[in-house]
């Protein structure tokens, strides 16, 4: 039997079907696991996705974009080929896409995480034959703390510097950390303030039903004595330009899984970092990897080589498919600003 699934320089293809799911080129139809950039583009004729990120694309690439919605739950058959989505627990919207064709089942997960965060939903183990895997953080290194501990961190950072006049400034990418940090922080310390990209962000999944804490727009008229007592949330390219001039002093974080490793703390200029991911860690992936009782792995961005080289000595049929895809390092990691997060 052929792959249910293929890969493709438009990217990830179901032949069956004539859809391609997370595509990196423009193509006919294209269904989306989430609204991150790497995995949601535009260009594409068609669009299948979860409610929630049709309004993130409507409002991070194109309102006119053509995109029909499946809500977790739900089918839809394409050609004889059934279509489901599943949750991820990644961020707001996000699921995994579940394929099914003549008795044969492959799940895409898109980007997934396990713990729950408050605001993404659980993520639900799908049982398949092959299982197509991100492994942004597939080595062992990797094995993340539990929230609450990493929230206790950065309400001490925060009430530290709170207690000096020092606002705090913490990287957190626009779309899903930025709220997750939001929901989490203890916002008695003092008033959270946020960039236009998180502001953005915000109000679309605020729109979509999102229960957020009360945050305010960084804007020109934004007085200087409103930031000592601050916590700023904004994408790591505004920080260090001429928008944080008027936040001095101010201290300055990153909310990251790279900062399991102090070198990327080092390296983005920051006074502090905080291991806070939004994908699985080596620990959940295996876990997940293992829920799905798949017999084949397919592992498609991260630690790609080194992850599937274990899977294979423990006994998985596990491959490798080269993609466009980038995880945290195109996401959240110091990459450079999008149009939507360019200072303001």
């Amino acid at each position: 039997m052929a792959d249910l699934l293929t890969f493709t320089p438009q990217g990830m293809y179901c032949p069956a079907a004539g859809v391609h799911i997370d595509p990196w080129r423009g193509v006919e139809k294209a269904i989306i696991t989430h609204a991150h950039s790497d995995h949601a583009r535009g260009g594409s004729k068609n669009y299948l996705a979860h409610p929630i990120t049709k309004k993130l694309m409507h409002a991070r690439i194109d309102p006119e974009l053509n995109i029909e919605t499946l809500s977790p739950g739900s089918t839809q058959t394409i050609n004889g080929v059934r279509f489901s989505f599943h949750p991820a627990g990644h961020i707001p919207g996000s699921v995994q896409v579940r394929v099914e064709h003549q008795g044969e089942v492959w799940v895409a997960s898109g980007d997934y995480k396990r713990q729950t965060d408050g605001i993404s939903g659980g993520f639900e183990p799908v049982r398949c034959n092959t299982f197509i895997t991100e492994c942004t953080f597939g080595l062992p290194i990797y094995r993340w703390k539990e929230p609450a501990d990493v929230f206790a961190e950065i309400n001490a950072w925060w009430r530290g510097n709170a207690s000096q006049g020092i606002c705090s400034i913490i990287s957190a990418y626009s779309l899903g950390k930025a709220q997750r940090v939001l929901n989490g922080i203890d916002t008695t310390i003092g008033p959270v303030l946020v960039h236009g990209a998180v502001a953005n962000m915000n109000t679309v999944l605020q729109e979509s039903g999102l229960q957020l804490p009360p945050w305010e727009l960084v804007d020109k008229d934004t007085p200087k004595e409103r930031f000592r007592q601050a916590l700023v949330i904004t994408p790591g390219s505004a920080i260090g330009t001429p928008w944080t001039n008027k936040m001095r002093p101010y201290s300055s974080a990153m909310a990251s899984g790279w900062m399991q490793l102090r070198g990327r703390r080092r390296r983005g200029n920051m006074e502090k970092g905080f291991v806070l991911s939004d994908h699985a860690d080596w620990d959940g992936l295996l876990r997940t990897v293992k829920e799905t009782g798949a017999e084949r792995i397919i592992a498609t961005h991260g630690y790609t080589d080194l992850f599937s080289q274990y899977l294979r000595s423990v006994g998985y049929d596990a491959h490798v498919e080269q993609t466009e895809f980038t995880g945290d390092s195109g996401e959240e990691a110091a990459a450079p600003a999008t149009v939507a997060e360019r200072p303001i």
